[in-house]
């Protein structure tokens, strides 16, 4: 009995030390409705909740889920909003409800998501919680008929990174790392119980083509294309902002590199006259010289993130694009037809 404790606790301690990656994330149907309804009544205002449920092996569900509250005031935020998951967690605890924390979602307008905040809260979370994800919900695609869920995680070599707190260039290339490797998104599969199922199938009708149908020609997205635009702008601003401290850092570095070669020619010259005068040579670095003080580089990681958003706002315009001409095309033929 007691080899066969053993062999238990052994498999047991393997498997959580080599834990299967994470490959999809699970999501039960009333969680989502829980998300949409919260993220749409206080458009456009960005909201964040707590997400529970259990993590199985390379799937990670998500049973539940409840918002935190919106407040205007600053003071004694981040204290109430522990105190106010721990409640919620308690009370959800005691109706025998999922209360294992597995990451939180949030809104955003037009996937403008990716800033050092999110990053952030990752590391945080991920101090208690190993595998957790954030679920980001864009309201603002809601009006085309998608359904704009992300399931997001930060990479392995990301985190590395980031606690090293070192984006140098150098330090980048020599982890053969790119912006398109901060984030990694999970597939995301919504699932109902055979009740739910069963009800859904019973509501779907067998009528014909209906007003609604042809409303899903209707081509007019300038408000949102507008939007990507002037997101898209700015964001161009910000990465020429950055580029600009890194042309200046870079700059200073050339300058100093010609001060250190000039200070070390004299030196050099110095040291022969007194080799020949007979005297001990001067050493050829001096740490106290200003000029021999490393310039600190500037963090790359803003400029990783924006170019994240950029490659983000023109693939939502290159899709609405491609999607505007396949329904004009498709409008075209059903007039000539």
């Amino acid at each position: 009995m007691a080899t066969m404790a053993r062999s238990f606790l052994q498999a047991i301690s393997k498997d959580e030390a080599v834990a299967p990656p994470l490959r999809v994330v699970q999501i039960e149907g009333l969680a989502v409705l829980k998300i949409i309804k919260h993220c749409k009544e206080f458009a456009p205002t960005l909201v964040t909740g707590q997400l529970l449920g259990l993590d199985v092996g390379s799937v990670l569900e998500v049973t539940n889920c409840f918002p935190f509250p919106v407040r205007d005031d600053d003071e004694e935020i981040e204290a109430d909003g522990a105190n106010y998951q721990l409640e919620m967690m308690r009370c959800l605890r005691e109706v025998n409800v999922d209360n294992n924390t597995v990451g939180w979602y949030q809104s955003t307008v037009l996937g403008s998501y990716q800033t050092v905040e999110l990053i952030e809260t990752f590391m945080n979370y991920q101090e208690n919680i190993k595998r957790c994800v954030c679920i980001i919900y864009d309201p603002s695609k809601a009006d085309l008929g998608v359904l704009a869920l992300k399931a997001l995680k930060l990479s392995d070599s990301f985190m590395e990174l980031y606690r090293g707190g070192n984006f140098t260039g150098e330090k980048l290339r020599e982890k053969n790392f790119s912006w398109m490797d901060i984030f990694e998104e999970i597939p995301i599969k919504v699932s109902n119980s055979a009740l739910v199922s069963a009800f859904m199938t019973e509501l779907e009708t067998d009528a014909p083509v209906s007003q609604g149908d042809y409303d899903r020609l209707h081509s007019s997205t300038t408000p949102f294309l507008e939007n990507n635009m002037e997101f898209l702008i700015k964001c161009m601003d910000d990465l020429s902002m950055e580029q600009q401290k890194f042309q200046y850092y870079y700059r200073n570095l050339s300058r100093q590199q010609a001060q250190q070669q000039a200070w070390l020619q004299k030196r050099r010259t110095e040291n022969t006259a007194r080799r020949s005068a007979g005297e001990e040579p001067l050493p050829e670095e001096d740490p106290s010289n200003p000029i021999f003080k490393p310039i600190p580089e500037p963090s790359r990681l803003e400029s990783f993130l924006i170019t994240n958003q950029v490659s983000n706002f023109c693939g939502q315009i290159n899709g609405v694009a491609g999607q505007n001409f396949s329904r004009l095309y498709l409008t075209k033929a059903l007039h000539e037809n």
